[in-house]
């Protein structure tokens, strides 16, 4: 992680410590960038894609990145309110130089984001990340060359902004195509989060035949994951059990994670949305190297289903970047988060929250049972997860004692449990997680440790 960007881009509440001028500065350095590469190459002038979800200083960020961009002799194409692996898809196929999505995820209204595709729809590599934050920072070194300020463009070579809702449409009409049976006869309830799914997700199911229903449509600017979405799944929940549904299906902020609830109203989340797709999958001989992509954060209960019936797995950092890169290297079919970051590597690059719910309706439609009968192989072993906020977090990790009460905690569970600490991706965030067979153990170990970190000064009063 650097200095501005972390896991998951450049992340910060609006014009606190993401600002406009933060964002004119990426655009003024991708534009000349990805324009010298392109004249390196021989050919024309580039062309870089930029989507936004639903907050309200969304379009200022917009503006801004376009402005840098288009001042740097590149061209700036629009999107507008899209969802963020619309982007990545966008940008693949369409062979821009690189993408941009304006979101800070399931985080409120008042923060937002800058995400980087690269030209192939994946995260944009550290390399790049790097000298975009020596250019924030004052000065950066590339082609050779040293300076503070990227050359304006002059005269015809100053870029333009092109309005690109078409490729928003087309993404649309990509997941339709995805869609292998009708949904007709099937009540499906679609929590949009009031973002970036509020207008893609119930013409993808409109299309494709389903009863659809729809809460977290009405967007405001300000009420992004205001008690919906994945983040609030108490709201599907309830949503499902109300209208009688079959299946329900939460979003994000951006779209790029689902949740499900079933027809009892019960949670489905990351983890058992990889076991049941990867048994679907194994099954028909399509689950490629017999293994699937987790990260350190999946639950004890999902391994211990998929050691059931024979699947392997690996573990990476959290972050769906991670798990992409992993997916990548060793050709995995599916990986993913507890959160609902799914990947499916024959159709994506990066988690799609609607992609997802399309491959969960294939295989309901195609086992020809409920969601409930699905996911209950998988037995989810209690788990507690407690953030504190510390000064220092690489310090409060690494003290003694800290570490310590960690090993004495998993001497204590032994294979029949775990503990986890973590630092946050995105803030000054230790993540103290423990996995045991009854809650009461989980809350014991996970306050033993945390009693620690506050003892020893570390924790941020």
């Amino acid at each position: 992680m650097g200095k501005y960007f972390g896991t998951d881009g450049f992340r910060g509440e609006a014009n606190e410590n993401l600002t406009a001028e933060h964002a004119f500065k990426v655009g003024r350095f991708l534009g000349w960038y990805f324009n010298e590469k392109a004249k390196r190459a021989g050919a024309e002038r580039a062309r870089i894609v930029i989507g936004k979800d639903t907050r309200r200083s969304g379009y200022m960020f917009e503006y801004a990145l376009s402005g840098g961009i288009v001042a740097s002799g590149a061209d700036a194409y629009l999107l507008h309110v899209t969802t963020t692996p619309s982007v990545a898809f966008v940008v693949r196929q369409d062979r821009f130089d690189c993408g941009i999505m304006i979101s800070a995820s399931h985080n409120p209204f008042y923060d937002n984001g800058i995400k980087l595709f690269n030209g192939t729809g994946e995260k944009m590599d550290e390399e790049t990340i790097g000298l975009i934050e020596d250019y924030l920072d004052g000065e950066v070194t590339a082609f050779g060359q040293t300076f503070t300020q990227a050359p304006y463009a002059k005269k015809e070579e100053i870029g333009r902004t092109v309005d690109f809702v078409a490729g928003r449409n087309r993404y649309v009409g990509y997941l339709i195509s995805l869609g292998v049976h009708s949904f007709k006869g099937v009540k499906v309830g679609l929590d949009c989060a009031n973002g970036s799914a509020w207008n893609i997700a119930k013409s993808v199911f409109d299309a494709l035949g389903a009863t659809t229903f729809v809460t977290g449509v009405e967007p405001d600017g300000t009420n992004i994951n205001r008690g919906v979405g994945s983040t609030h799944i108490e709201n599907l929940q309830k949503f499902v059990k109300e209208k009688g549904l079959d299946v329900g299906f939460a979003f994000d902020g951006d779209a790029d994670r689902c949740l499900c609830v079933d027809e009892n109203g019960e949670i489905v989340d990351g983890d058992k949305i990889i076991y049941l797709y990867a048994r679907y999958m194994k099954e028909r001989g399509k689950l490629l190297k017999n293994k699937v992509v987790t990260t350190i954060m999946s639950n004890f209960g999902l391994y211990k289903a998929l050691d059931e019936i024979g699947i392997g797995y690996e573990k990476t950092p959290v972050g769906d970047k991670y798990v992409y890169e992993r997916m990548a290297e060793g050709g995995y079919s599916i990986g993913g988060e507890q959160s609902g970051h799914i990947i499916f590597s024959k159709y994506a690059t990066t988690g799609d929250g609607v992609l997802t719910s399309l491959k969960i309706m294939q295989a309901m439609l195609d086992e020809k049972k409920p969601l409930s009968a699905l996911a209950a192989p998988m037995k989810t072993y209690p788990q507690i997860l407690k953030n504190v906020r510390v000064k220092d977090k690489a310090a409060a990790r690494a003290d003694e004692e800290v570490q310590s009460a960690v090993r004495e905690i998993e001497t204590l569970l032994g294979d029949a449990g775990r503990i986890l600490v973590r630092e946050s991706g995105t803030e000054p965030v230790l993540r103290v997680m423990v996995e045991a067979e009854d809650p009461t153990t989980c809350e014991e170990c996970v306050n033993k440790v945390l009693a620690v970190i506050e003892k020893n000064g570390h924790k941020v009063s």
